[in-house]
């Protein structure tokens, strides 16, 4: 075993398009809390590990449950470590962490809060179905609005999971958008101006309140920037561990 990695097995694939894929990897003791990534590492043909950081898609209770791990990934032709996991098929080893990592976890939102905006793009997605599906997190909240924006309808990842939990919860609000195409029922536009001009607040029948609202940001950095820029000019914080705010975010890439 190398030092900071342990060895996993795939067990399950599923893609959602060409390029994106959801894989399942078995491993013995992975500690983590839901919203938190752990590396994925492979060797490639030069005997270097590539590693890359990955969020944790399942709960921390459905890896007490199957000892697998759960990441939803897509492949960049670029890359040096995707291109070679899209590759896997089930059986296949592969290098994981020996544990979660990372700030954007449940504990951290501020006690004040009870509207939660989880706002995503792509796989950064990924924590959020982690949060949602531990046991009692959603009963936490009166209000949780859970956004993810891709560009295309097979890019929305994991809707019968999220419509699933919205149709027991029903404080729950799931809201896809999609930028490069049309689709019926679905909201067009990209985040920070869908927040700034305020329809995705109308779109939804909730405003935001500095009061009680509380916003995580995850995926591309180029959203989670104008997007935090944006909050801010409407005098919104970000939430520092120091110093309660409104917002945090993550950046992916």
């Amino acid at each position: 075993m190398l030092k900071s990695f342990q060895i996993g097995c795939v067990t399950f694939k599923r893609y959602w398009s060409d390029s994106l894929f959801s894989i399942r990897i078995k491993v013995d003791n992975h500690p983590f809390n839901a919203g938190q990534f752990t590396k994925l590492g492979l060797f490639n043909s030069g005997e270097e590990l590539i590693r890359r950081a990955y969020s944790i898609v399942n709960s921390p209770q459905d890896y007490q449950q199957t000892s697998e791990l759960e990441f939803v990934i897509v492949t960049d032709l670029n890359g040096k470590l995707s291109p070679q996991l899209h590759l896997l098929e089930v059986g296949d080893p592969v290098y994981v962490g020996l544990e979660g990592a990372g700030y954007m976890v449940p504990t951290e939102i501020p006690d004040t809060a009870s509207q939660l905006w989880l706002l995503s793009t792509g796989t950064g997605l990924g924590p959020f179905i982690s949060m949602l599906t531990e046991v009692g997190f959603i009963e936490r909240y009166q209000q949780v609005i859970l956004v993810h924006a891709a560009r295309f309808e097979s890019d929305l990842t994991y809707k019968e999971v999220i419509e699933g939990l919205a149709s027991r919860y029903p404080q729950l609000k799931y809201v896809p958008i999609v930028s490069r195409e049309q689709v019926d029922g679905v909201m067009s536009g990209h985040i920070p101006d869908l927040i700034k001009n305020r329809e995705l607040e109308s779109a939804v029948g909730i405003n935001l309140d500095f009061e009680k609202s509380f916003l995580y940001l995850c995926g591309n950095p180029a959203m989670v920037r104008s997007t935090s820029a944006v909050l801010q000019d409407r005098g919104y914080h970000k939430h520092l561990r120091r110093k309660a705010g409104h917002f945090s975010c993550e950046n992916y890439w």
